[in-house]
C-alpha cells in the first residue's frame, strides 16, 4: 500500500474541502429547466440542433412490469467489432486489426459463424504495395481484407484504429443486411463518429475525412440505413457509454452556467429519481426521455443540411439524421443512449415499439440487450489471442513492436 492512514485522511479533508465549497442542491431544478425550456428546441446561430419528437417528457416504468412485456419483433440482431488496438512496429509499420460478428435471437449458429476481418496499416514507405480485397476462409464464413491507410504525419494509431473498426462492422453489416427481418442493433452508434469526429479535431484529420477510404466507410452505414429502412426493418445504435457534449456545450454558449461536464451528466442529474425526493435513490423504475433529433457535433455530418461527407443519399436527406433518446438505469446509476434514423422514428409506433424493445432489454439484462452483448462477445478479441496474434506479426514482418513503459510496468500484474 502506498497511502498510509495519514494521507488517507488528509485525501478525505480536501474532499470534505471542496465539497463545501460546491453547492449542488439546485442542479436539479436547473436540469428540469433546461430540458423542458430550451430544448424545445435548442438552436445556435439560428440552426436547430436539438429539438423533440412530439413533447419534452420524462417517463417512468416499473422494471418488473416492462420486464415482462411481450417485446416487440420476433428476431432481433446486434452487431459488434473488437480490436487488438493500434500496434507500432520498429520498422515503421503501425496496424490495428478489427473482427465483426453479428448475432441474432433466437439464435442462428450459420450467422454467428460468420466473421468479417480487417487489418489496416499504416506505412510510411509510399512504395508499399498490399493486395486489398476480400479473401474467403472457413468454406466462405470467414473473410479477411487488407486497407492500406492514407498517410499522416500524426495520429496513425488512432487512424488505423477507427478505420479498421468501423470498415469491419460496417461492411459486415452489409454482407448480412438481408438476415435481419425485423430489427439491429449496432453496439455503439449508428453512424461512425469518431470518423465524423476527424473534421473538428484537427486540420491534419479534417483533410482526411474526405478521403476516398473514409468516405466508403462512412457510405457503409449510409447504405445499410436505406437498404433496412427500404425494408421496414427497425435499426437503431446501444451507446453503452455516451460522451457528447452537443447540449452542454450549447447551453454554455447561451450564457447558461451548465455545470455538467457532459451531456451524460445532464441526463444522468435530469433522470435520477432521487434528484427530485432527496431521498436514497429507488431502484424499482427505469426513467427516460423522449426522442431528440440531432443536427450538431457529429451529427450535423448526416443532417439533411449536411454534406454527408460527398456520399450520395437515396432518400430523402432527413431520414439519415440522428435520433435518440435515453434511458437512465437506477440500479446501476448509468445511462444509455439509443440512436436510430429520423426515416424509423418519425413514425410514432415505431418509435413506440423500439423504446419498449430497448426498455424491457434493458430491464432484463440490467444493462445492455442481450444481444447485443452476445455480438461484444462474439466479435471480442481476448487479451491472450491480442498478444499471440502481435507475436505472429512480429515474426512474419521480421521486426518487434515498440514497447512502452507502461507494457513492462503491468506486465507481472496482468
Amino acid at each position: 500500500m502506498t497511502l498510509d492512514p495519514v494521507h488517507v485522511d488528509g485525501i478525505a479533508d480536501l474532499a470534505g474541502l471542496l465539497g463545501s465549497r460546491v453547492d449542488d442542491t439546485d442542479h436539479g431544478d436547473l436540469a428540469r429547466t433546461a430540458f423542458e425550456e430550451w430544448l424545445d428546441p435548442l438552436r445556435v446561430d439560428g440552426r436547430t440542433v436539438v429539438e423533440p419528437l412530439g413533447k419534452c417528457r420524462r417517463r417512468t416504468v416499473a422494471v418488473d412490469d416492462v420486464a415482462l412485456v411481450d417485446a416487440p419483433y420476433p428476431t432481433v440482431h446486434g452487431l459488434d467489432s473488437g480490436t487488438i488496438n493500434p500496434t507500432t512496429f520498429k520498422n515503421g509499420l503501425v496496424l490495428d486489426v478489427a473482427h465483426a460478428a453479428m448475432a441474432a435471437e433466437p439464435s442462428d449458429l450459420d450467422l454467428h459463424r460468420a466473421r468479417s476481418l480487417v487489418t489496416t496499416v499504416h506505412a510510411n514507405d509510399p512504395t508499399l504495395a498490399l493486395g486489398t480485397d476480400w479473401v474467403r476462409r472457413d468454406e466462405g464464413y470467414f473473410r479477411r481484407k487488407i486497407l492500406h491507410a492514407p498517410r499522416v504525419n500524426r495520429y496513425a494509431e488512432g487512424v488505423v484504429h477507427a478505420l479498421s473498426l468501423y470498415l469491419a462492422e460496417s461492411a459486415h453489416a452489409l454482407e448480412h443486411a438481408d438476415t435481419v427481418s425485423d430489427c439491429l442493433l449496432l453496439d455503439g452508434p449508428l453512424y461512425p463518429k469518431e470518423l465524423l469526429n476527424w473534421q473538428d479535431r484537427d486540420a491534419e484529420l479534417g483533410a482526411l475525412a474526405t478521403e476516398a477510404k473514409p468516405r466508403a466507410i462512412v457510405e457503409n452505414y449510409v447504405r445499410l440505413v436505406e437498404r433496412l429502412l427500404d425494408r421496414d426493418v427497425a435499426v437503431a445504435g446501444f451507446v453503452k457509454n455516451p460522451s457528447a457534449k452537443l447540449i452542454t456545450r450549447t447551453l454554455r454558449k447561451r450564457g447558461v452556467d451548465a455545470p455538467w461536464v457532459d451531456d451524460t451528466a445532464f441526463f444522468t442529474r435530469l433522470l435520477d429519481p432521487g434528484t427530485d425526493t432527496g431521498d436514497d435513490r429507488p431502484t424499482d423504475r427505469l426513467t427516460f426521455t423522449n426522442w431528440f433529433r440531432s443536427r450538431g457535433g457529429s451529427d450535423r455530418t448526416l443532417a439533411a443540411d449536411g454534406d454527408a461527407l460527398g456520399v450520395d443519399r437515396r432518400r430523402d436527406p432527413a431520414d439519415y439524421e440522428v435520433t435518440f433518446f435515453i434511458v437512465y438505469d437506477p440500479r446501476e446509476d448509468l445511462c444509455y443512449r439509443i440512436e436510430a434514423p429520423a426515416g424509423l422514428t418519425h413514425d410514432a409506433d415505431a418509435r413506440r415499439r423500439l423504446t419498449r424493445r430497448i426498455l424491457h432489454d434493458v430491464a432484463v439484462s440490467r444493462g445492455p440487450p442481450p444481444v447485443v452483448e452476445r455480438a461484444d462477445s462474439l466479435a471480442r478479441i481476448g487479451v491472450d489471442e491480442k498478444a499471440a496474434l502481435r507475436r505472429e506479426f512480429e515474426k512474419r514482418l521480421e521486426s518487434e513492436s515498440v514497447r512502452r513503459y507502461d507494457d513492462t510496468r503491468w506486465d507481472e500484474e496482468f
